[in-house]
């Protein structure tokens, strides 16, 4: 017998809602869009002047990198 891909779709989603998931949508920025990478450049510079203007920012950085480099540190 053939099953029909709706039957398909709800057999699987029951599985993943019996493993304790449950579906969750997220809407996400089109990356097709006109002005789209303009945008990320444009957001991008402004993380970039801010970081640059907060001199504690490396030595942060610096040292949690440190901490990820020898997780037996404390």
């Amino acid at each position: 017998m053939v099953t029909s891909i709706a039957e398909r779709v709800r057999k699987r989603r029951d599985a993943l809602r019996a493993a304790g998931l449950r579906p969750v949508q997220i809407w996400v920025p089109d990356t097709s869009r006109p002005g789209f990478a303009e945008e990320c450049r444009r957001q991008s510079l402004l993380v970039a002047a801010a970081d640059a203007s907060d001199p504690e920012l490396n030595a942060i950085l610096d040292t949690a990198l440190a901490d990820l480099d020898d997780p037996d540190e404390t």
